[in-house]
């Protein structure tokens, strides 16, 4: 390589680490050592380079890592809105369900109660009834001696023809 400066540039931090690396492969080895000969102009130039590209790179990554950042916020805020939406239809059903379910309880509770006064009335009419045919029977069993009485008589003035 010669002292002058590379004609294209590399692109972006890892672009001249590149060259950087490239240069010292590329580099001639000094006789009996593992030293090698570089240009010091070229790799001064990508040193700057790196310096230049750097900041950029920097500002880049923290765009990107500010612009992930505000993606997981606005999912996380999106996810916690979800989850209290959830929870609140979840609470409405169980109170949904609870009311249903007292609803339910109640209506046994007056059906129970109707059919204990049913059976109530059942008994009381049943009662009236019995009693009001007693009492036709007591009539009837008067009428019927009045009945036979007069009968009795009426076949006692057939036997007797005198009439007393």
């Amino acid at each position: 390589m010669t002292d002058q400066e590379p004609t294209t540039r590399p692109e972006g931090l890892t672009g001249v680490l590149d060259a950087i690396g490239s240069a010292v492969t590329n580099a001639r080895a000094m006789p009996m050592s593992s030293s090698v000969l570089v240009n010091r102009a070229e790799l001064l130039d990508l040193v700057d380079q790196a310096r230049d590209v750097l900041p950029t790179q920097i500002t880049q990554a923290d765009a990107v890592l500010a612009d992930a950042d505000a993606a997981r916020a606005a999912a996380q805020a999106e996810a916690d809105a979800i989850l209290a939406d959830a929870r609140a239809r979840a609470a409405a059903l169980v109170d949904a369900e609870q009311v249903v379910i007292d609803a339910r309880a109640r209506a046994q509770e007056i059906v129970a109660e109707a059919e204990q006064t049913a059976d109530g009335l059942r008994r009381d009419a049943d009662d009236y009834c019995d009693r009001r045919l007693a009492d036709f029977e007591i009539d009837l069993g008067k009428v019927l001696s009045q009945v036979q009485a007069g009968r009795a008589k009426l076949a006692g003035r057939l036997e007797d023809p005198s009439g007393v």
